[in-house]
């Protein structure tokens, strides 16, 4: 690959165009591209998080009420909160494609800067492996043809290739188709927090027993619900003025993510009668049913199927994005760079979707742990990446900073890094060895792909975007040591 100096990429000062979106070197081919706001980030943002609370009833099953909802009202504190902050900091910094992959190359090196790309792009194809599988494991009751055989087989395919068409059309079409799947998926949760209301007892929501959880499932369901704040990094360059979008569409999302998971189980809880045993996936349609009728059921029903969509859609776009910075920085080929007319990273979104493809028959609940294990992993390197600029080059330009010093932004990371050794604790061996087998696949591909940029088997190169980043930094850090 090429030789590249990633101390050379120590501030965030892209110049800035006049409505505030990052220059390009390359501004005619761009400035076609509508570029994405605030409220269809959101949503964006929303769904690489959570997409609703289909899938916390786990937490429920795990550990009873009173766990679980205090796990969704503790956990944004521990971990959404603190990730989110630093998401808004480093992308006001580095507000260019490839996010988390600039951060931790800038601070430990281009070698760690892949691993930290592996690991999360691993993470979202296998992430949206899940999403049509679940998708029709929600129609099946209603299409009993769904639940086997070459009609699954088919229908997976299908919703496959039609999501990852939309992703080919451009982002600001994904983002706005994730504002309507958003508000379709969210709203028979508003109406049965509604319903709800006469039918519940405060009581139902205390009931806890110590010495019945599963912690290992409880941790978990927390953590796949409310994590991945991060992948918005990812397609920063494709933001509209993304130094002051960025902070606010994270604040909002958090709002917004933690009432869509807490609320349904409030009401869910406090309505019925528990039976511990039945809050497995898809019960919330049950609940709904108790709560409002077979109507409300149905409706619950479809709006899990949509956020499956959203889902798919909004990570589809964070791992393509994501491809596509990673060659801009010289990591990957060339190709992967090239864009679609639409603007959207054409190789990228067609890897992605290959990679949903061939993981799509795998287990859920493995899938989620190895899944949650690598996120964590990659996630530390990021924690590690943050403390380091802040010590490092603490005059950088940071349009948005957490208003904390070098000590602060420690702290700031302690409570979700004891959260990481937490989970990886309770693993078991099996998802252990499966994810220290990726993480090894990660290391011997970067010496792998410097032997082939060595040989000239593929072209590599750093994009002009970043070569005049480069530039622009140097004049930078000459004027600060002054």
């Amino acid at each position: 690959m090429r030789d590249y100096n990633m101390n050379d990429f120590a501030y965030g000062n892209l110049h800035d165009d006049d409505d505030g979106d990052v220059g390009r070197s390359s501004k005619e081919g761009n400035n076609s591209i509508q570029k994405v706001s605030v409220l269809p980030l959101v949503f964006l943002i929303f769904y690489e998080v959570s997409g609703g609370p289909f899938g916390a009833e786990g937490s429920v099953n795990a550990a009873g009420p009173l766990l679980a909802l205090l796990g969704f009202v503790i956990f944004p504190f521990i971990w959404c909160i603190p990730e989110a902050l630093i998401t808004a900091e480093m992308s006001t910094m580095f507000p260019i494609n490839g996010g988390f992959v600039v951060w931790v190359s800038s601070a430990l090196g281009p070698f760690w800067g892949f691993q930290v790309g592996w690991m999360k792009w691993l993470c979202g194809v296998i992430d949206n492996a899940l999403y049509p599988v679940l998708f029709l494991d929600y129609l099946k009751s209603a299409v009993p043809a769904l639940a086997t055989g070459l009609p699954r087989v088919a229908s997976i395919l299908i919703l496959t290739l039609l999501l990852t068409y939309l992703n080919y059309r451009g982002l600001t079409i994904v983002g706005w188709t994730a504002v309507f799947m958003g508000v379709f998926s969210m709203l028979p949760f508003a109406v049965m927090s509604l319903v709800s209301i006469p039918q519940l007892e405060p009581s139902r929501w205390l009931v806890m027993d110590l010495g019945n959880v599963n912690w290992n499932l409880y941790l978990n369901t927390l953590f796949w619900n409310l994590n991945y704040w991060d992948s918005v990094s990812t397609l920063a360059g494709e933001v509209a003025n993304p130094k002051k979008t960025l902070p606010k569409a994270l604040c909002y999302g958090v709002i917004f993510v933690a009432l869509s998971n807490f609320l349904p189980l409030l009401s869910g809880t406090g309505a019925i009668p528990l039976d511990r045993e039945l809050w497995t996936d898809g019960y919330l349609a049950e609940v709904a049913k108790s709560i409002g009728g077979g109507w409300l059921q149905l409706w619950v029903q479809a709006a899990a199927a949509t956020s499956n969509m959203g889902m798919f859609l909004a990570e589809m776009s964070s791992d393509s994005f994501q491809l596509l910075g990673m060659a801009e920085l010289g990591m990957l080929p060339d190709i992967f760079a090239k864009r679609s007319s639409y603007g959207t990273p054409l190789l990228g979104i067609l890897f992605s979707a290959s990679g949903v493809l061939l993981l799509s028959g795998l287990s859920f609940q493995e899938i989620v742990a190895a899944e949650n294990l690598l996120y964590c992993g990659g996630m530390v390197l990021e924690f590690i990446a943050f403390v380091r600029l802040r010590k490092k080059h603490p005059a950088a330009s940071r349009p948005y900073k957490i208003p904390v010093g070098t000590v602060g932004s420690i702290l700031i990371c302690v409570p979700p890094i004891v959260l990481i050794c937490l989970v990886v604790v309770l693993s078991t061996l099996k998802v252990a060895l499966v994810s220290f087998v990726m993480v090894v696949i990660g290391f011997l591909m970067k010496p792998c792909l410097n032997h082939m940029d060595g040989k000239k088997w593929v072209k590599f190169s750093v994009s002009s975007d970043f070569a005049e980043f480069q530039k622009e930094n140097l004049d930078c850090e000459e004027s600060l040591l002054r």
